[in-house]
């Protein structure tokens, strides 16, 4: 990420009792203020289609650049989420299918 960026939170893990797996994005809310970066959430809902046809264009275009971690094959999953678990992940996990 550029000194200036902005770093943006997609999806979350587990399934908190009060608010799902949204943790991770309502902390990156909370800690915003205090950071040199810009932190920002992303929650997609499926009838948001729009929204994701504008992120789409967005990748396309090269102004967001997602960061892939590491790549998995469909058989490979069990691995996937170990190494995600172990916390050495520093991007995104895609599973091939």
């Amino acid at each position: 990420m550029t000194a200036r960026g902005t770093l943006v939170i997609v999806g979350g893990e587990g399934g908190g009792r009060w608010i799902g797996g949204n943790e991770r994005q309502l902390g990156v809310l909370l800690m915003s203020p205090f950071v040199g970066h810009r932190l920002r959430a992303l929650a997609a809902m499926e009838h948001h289609h729009s929204e994701l046809q504008v992120l789409t264009e967005l990748i396309e275009a090269g102004s967001v650049t997602p960061v892939v971690d590491r790549t998995y094959p469909l058989a490979e999953v069990p691995d996937a989420i170990r190494y995600l678990r172990e916390g050495h992940v520093r991007g995104k996990i895609v599973i091939r299918l």
